[in-house]
């Protein structure tokens, strides 16, 4: 029953019992910090494998517990191609007396402090449901190499970002959005702005009004396009795609002009959730003719456009009159473009 196996997280006291996999050469798991469990054995339920598993690894019986989730484990590496079932588990209630373990080092770790362990990228994100409340769940995920190549939650796929280096390059790491977010990795996003002359030197910008429903800024203006550049794909192809997804305008890659790269941190918090983002964000504009009835907007996205004034923007921005997630130095950097435009003229 290899390809059966369950995982169970311990809580006392705010901290969780982490398994630190010191021991087995060559252990899957080796450095890394997991929680308890191990593979069914013939005939085993989840919640028979679970108990015996925890007894046997920490010499606690389980008094409470709850199953959490199934997590599909698909892995490709130069043996071939393996697939595991796990049964996710958390424990609010033991008994016994502790024993030491031959998988590893057990310590109880305060659960804020565990996302600065050895983890695996796909275990972040069934910590971060876990701690989000998430009904039960399924979720998978693809290993290429150790190396997470997509992730899917319920049957939908995740967004996962390339982390980034301090002077934008990639790190080789990747992460899912929630948890990027959460422990504030720098990632790569785009930002386009849309703009039209009105004459005497003047411009308006299109403004998009953030979905309600959001995660993050809800019912607040932003850029004209904005969204995450996609693991292994490129800023261009990202804005292209973002104005095809968010406002229904297909545009061709040689009608956006990059005017700079601005680097944003914001560190809040939304619906009592932390929220940590910093992205490195290549920033477009796009001229092109716009008839905003015939944009076709996306309701899980964008709740409504408008033209504005840009030193209109400006003063809103700046004064916190304007509802708004828009960052002022990178609206000044526009404002330097549309000077050399006026110029031109």
């Amino acid at each position: 029953m290899k390809n059966l196996s369950t995982l169970c997280y311990i809580e006392r006291d705010g901290c969780y019992l982490m398994l630190h996999r010191t021991v087995k050469k060559n252990d899957v798991n080796k450095d890394k910090w997991i929680g308890v469990g191990g593979h069914f054995e013939a005939g085993e339920s989840p919640e028979e494998c679970v108990l015996r598993e925890v007894k046997e690894e920490t010499g606690y019986t389980l008094t409470s517990y709850r199953f959490r989730g199934l997590v599909t484990f698909l892995s490709y590496s130069d043996k071939g191609t393996d697939l595991e079932y796990m049964s996710l588990f958390t424990a609010d209630g033991f008994e016994g007396e502790p024993i030491p373990c031959d998988e590893g080092v057990l310590e109880w770790v305060p659960i804020e402090k565990v996302w600065d362990l050895n983890l695996w990228e796909g275990d972040k994100i069934f910590f971060r449901l876990m701690d989000e409340g998430e009904p039960f769940f399924s979720l998978k995920l693809v290993y290429d190499h150790n190396k997470l190549l997509s992730a899917s939650l319920n049957g939908k796929e995740l967004e996962l970002f390339d982390v980034l280096n301090e002077d934008g390059s990639r790190s080789g790491l990747v992460k899912e959005r929630g948890v990027a977010h959460r422990d504030g990795s720098l990632h790569p996003t785009v930002h386009t702005w849309i703009v039209r002359e009105k004459g005497e030197g003047r411009f308006d910008v299109l403004l998009q009004k953030r979905s309600a429903t959001k995660d993050a800024f809800p019912g607040q203006y932003d850029i004209s396009s904005a969204g995450h550049v996609g693991a292994g794909e490129e800023a261009l192809e990202s804005a292209v795609r973002e104005l095809r997804e968010e406002l229904g305008l297909t545009v061709d890659p040689t009608e956006l002009e990059k005017i700079g790269v601005h680097l944003g941190n914001t560190d809040t918090s939304f619906r009592g959730r932390p929220f940590r983002n910093r992205e490195w964000s290549q920033v477009y504009v796009y001229r092109g003719p716009i008839v905003q009835e015939q944009l076709h907007l996306q309701e899980s996205e964008v709740e409504e456009v408008v033209w504005m004034d840009y030193e209109e923007v400006l003063r809103g921005v700046r004064e916190k009159s304007l509802p708004n997630c828009i960052f002022e130095e990178e609206l000044l950097m526009l404002g330097e473009y549309l000077d050399k435009l006026e110029g031109a003229v």
